[in-house]
């Protein structure tokens, strides 16, 4: 028995990028893509929600680790200023932890809506600062996850006395973790920013290592802004990670200038203000064809007048 095989015709993806898509179709697949990525987050939030207490006690870890955290019994108190304080939080970190375990799935949707209006190769480089993006926010929120314990350290050996008990505000404590975490992890994205300068054709890798000073010293300002503890390590970290991953991105760029050959032009070596070398053909010019004569353009006719308009009409009658 013989099956006639139903031909498939083109996918969403090719008809938004050929441009066979009308407008509305293009909206009803934004909503249809908001929707599954909502659907995700609602999910992730509820995965969040059990997973709410292991987290907070995580996040809880670097000030309970203090010796001059714990109480006379061992334990690690802090306090809940508000009634419902410690429900909001849960359901914050609940909806924290919901976007990030449900990220593939609403970051494909972003992703498979804006891909068709790209080009081949500019769809490459998004896979690779994608796939170079997570570790890099990984690397610095735990950086920020260590170097809090060291702040929190430095801040309670300073102002702690003999007579005094620290107990933090649960709420405000995990608002300064998160924080913390979420700009550590920001600022290592700050070596995507430079690849993607170089990858574009914006700067070169010899101008880009010739801001070193420039950037070590940026970096070094934004460390000591943006690190909540006066203490000298947290800062000192990140501006150290922080010109690693830029001398790292600088010998990436090498290497993408030379598989590209850039700096090798005919012109590379010349000074702006050096005037090109120019090449003097020798070689004598033969004399061009002869050229006939234009016959003489005969006189225009006479313009004949035009009739008279009936008054009974206007012009657009």
């Amino acid at each position: 028995m013989a099956f006639a095989l139903r031909k498939r015709g083109p996918s969403n993806f090719e008809r938004a990028a050929d441009g066979s898509m009308t407008l509305i179709e293009h909206v009803r697949e934004l909503r249809n893509r908001l929707f599954k990525a909502s659907l995700a987050v609602v999910v992730g939030f509820g995965l969040g929600i059990w997973l709410a207490g292991p987290v907070l006690h995580l996040l809880q870890q670097p000030y309970c680790d203090l010796p001059k955290a714990r109480l006379a019994n061992g334990s690690c108190a802090f306090v809940q200023l508000g009634p419902a304080d410690l429900f909001l939080l849960q359901l914050k970190v609940g909806l924290w932890v919901g976007l990030i375990v449900a990220a593939p799935v609403w970051l494909y949707q972003l992703w498979a809506f804006i891909a068709p209006g790209l080009h081949r190769h500019e769809r490459r480089y998004a896979y690779i600062f994608t796939a170079l993006a997570a570790p890099l926010f990984a690397g610095g929120a735990v950086l920020a996850y260590f170097v809090t314990s060291k702040g929190l350290e430095f801040l309670l050996n300073v102002s702690g006395g003999g007579d005094i008990t620290t107990t933090l505000d649960i709420t405000r404590y995990i608002s300064f973790i998160t924080n913390l975490i979420l700009l550590f992890g920001v600022a290592f994205e700050f070596p995507l920013l430079v690849l993607m300068l170089n990858f574009v054709g914006i700067a070169s890798a010899k101008r880009l290592l010739s801001w070193w000073r420039v950037a070590v010293f940026v970096f070094f300002a934004f460390s000591a802004v943006v690190t909540p503890t006066p203490d000298p390590f947290g800062m000192t970290a990140l501006a150290i990670c922080l010109c690693a991953l830029y001398f790292a991105a600088v010998g990436v760029a090498f290497v993408n200038d030379k598989r590209r050959g850039r700096g090798k032009e005919i012109y590379a070596g010349i000074a702006d203000d050096e005037v090109s070398p120019l090449e003097f053909d020798r070689e004598p010019v033969e004399a061009g064809q002869s050229v006939d004569a234009v016959a003489p353009i005969s006189a225009p006719e006479p313009v004949v007048a035009p009739a008279p308009i009936d008054r009974r009409y206007d012009d657009m009658t």
